[in-house]
């Protein structure tokens, strides 16, 4: 079953870690947000494979927003 992971907050899209097709395990990081000058990962929390990865560098995503789904 797929996994969908999803935005927690406005945020800019900083950094793009991981490709689409990549095996991730738990605790992995997919990609880092920026908000107020933070720094914020967005963390695997089951192991699997990135099957779509919904943003790149430089978007802007909103509450709720698909970052990425994991199979």
């Amino acid at each position: 079953m797929a996994e969908e992971i999803r935005a927690e907050m406005v945020a800019n899209v900083w950094k793009v870690v991981a490709s689409a097709g990549d095996t991730v395990d738990d605790g992995d990081t997919l990609v880092i947000l920026e908000s107020m000058k933070m720094e914020i990962p967005v963390i695997v929390e089951s192991a699997g494979v990135l099957k779509e990865l919904a943003v790149h560098e430089g978007d802007v995503v909103q509450e709720g927003d698909l970052i990425a789904v994991i199979e």
